[in-house]
């Protein structure tokens, strides 16, 4: 396989979705807790970037083998259309994916058992997304298996590498007994600053959805928008976008995250605006990159004024 069709088979250019909860979960740490682990951030790093390769090339090949149609096959599927061969696509996961669960392993001896439990589940929704008899991605849940796994699990895990010791949580033996615990205050300001991520990422599957629906029925993938109907669909993309912005002034009110971060808020005014043309029209070309677009703008300005805070 060459190198650019193996870049193509596995999307990516589509993975800024995973580096900006790395990005924030990284700064935040680092402004809330001062502390720094480069090896620990490293590993995850690797081991985070080669699963999403591989969970992308899984769902490219499981999506070339469960077309009903060789039109649908050979047009809209990467392995179709380059014409691949399919041993060596299965090389290709395997490796990655045996690649990353060696890094994660180191991962663990190098915190405790909290990394293998968070990654193992991350691990199963990545590989079970498209895998298996009933693959989550044909099922109404995929938005919320996608926001919660990238957006929370990367963003908790950049934080809790480097900061195991800060007393978030902690799973591991203690002599002869296994023992749990965990700050529930801690984790909860995880999760709000999780949230802009989960919800825009969430809102990226939510528009590839409704972009795909009649496309999906006619392949027997019955996702939100078949259950919920179009007009709901796009209600509930633009309640995920507001919901966002009420999560980001929420943290700075309750003092998780530096009055800088408000500044998110100027991108309300282009992502408005790309609402509303999305609302308009739904195309996989035209209009689905838009919530690309607008992830990009909330967690990118996120990350920047998070990097602003950590410098002052």
């Amino acid at each position: 396989m060459t190198l650019p069709t193996f870049l193509k088979l596995v999307e990516i250019r589509t993975k800024l979705a995973s580096l900006f909860p790395f990005l924030i979960g990284l700064l935040f740490v680092i402004y809330r807790y001062d502390v720094f682990e480069p090896l620990n951030t490293a590993i995850f790093f690797s081991a985070m970037l080669l699963f999403d390769l591989t969970t992308t090339a899984i769902n490219n090949y499981m999506d070339y083998k469960k077309a009903l149609s060789d039109e649908y096959r050979r047009k809209s599927n990467i392995i179709g259309q380059q014409n691949i061969s399919e041993k060596v696509v299965v090389t290709t996961i395997i490796t990655m994916l045996t690649i990353a669960s060696l890094l994660g392993i180191w991962l663990v001896f190098r915190t405790d058992l909290f990394v293998l439990i968070i990654g193992m589940l991350c691990f199963g929704v990545g590989i079970f997304y498209t895998f298996g008899p009933i693959p989550l991605s044909r099922m109404p849940l995929g938005e919320v298996f996608s926001g919660v796994t990238m957006g929370l699990g990367i963003t908790f895990l950049a934080i809790y590498v480097n900061a195991a010791d800060q007393g978030i949580a902690h799973f591991g033996f203690s002599g002869y007994t296994l023992t749990f615990e965990m700050n529930v205050l801690l984790l909860l300001e995880i999760l709000l600053v999780s949230l802009p991520c989960m919800l825009t990422i969430a809102n990226i599957m939510l528009a590839n959805n409704i972009c795909d629906l009649e496309e999906d029925i006619a392949n027997q993938r019955f996702t939100l928008p078949y259950y919920i109907g179009k007009k709901n669909a796009l209600m509930l993309f633009q309640l995920l976008y507001l919901l966002t912005f009420a999560a980001i002034i929420g943290a700075v009110l309750l003092q998780v995250l530096p009055v800088y971060v408000l500044l998110v808020c100027l991108v309300l005014i282009p992502i408005t605006k790309s609402i509303r043309q999305f609302r308009q029209k739904q195309s996989k070309l035209e209009t689905f990159p838009l919530s690309l677009k607008n992830m990009m703008l909330v967690n990118g300005t996120m990350a920047i004024t998070l990097l602003i805070s950590v410098i002052l």
